[in-house]
């Protein structure tokens, strides 16, 4: 039986919990491990790579989010000190 690469492992549970908790900073942690992970499974031939796959797509679609909301909360913030400046 094949060994599992740890860093898989680590950036699935990271894709996970950075969506119940540690938002920003688990996205990135599932990320960066998901990466090398990936790149240590190519040259190990370590079991892994669908756990550091579904973690990259969990961390990024959270990293999406986080961005998306941050952005409009930006715009609206922005939007309504302009529209307080006028009255």
């Amino acid at each position: 039986m094949q060994k599992t690469n740890t860093l898989a492992v680590v950036s699935l549970v990271t894709g996970i919990v950075s969506y119940l908790a540690l938002p920003f900073i688990g996205a990135i942690v599932a990320i960066i491990c998901g990466h090398l992970a990936r790149k240590e499974i190519r040259a190990t031939g370590e079991a892994g790579d669908g756990l550091a796959l579904a973690g990259l797509v969990l961390g990024y679609l959270h990293f999406l989010v986080l961005c998306l909301v941050g952005g409009f909360f930006l715009v609206f913030g922005a939007a309504i000190v302009g529209a307080a400046a006028h009255h």
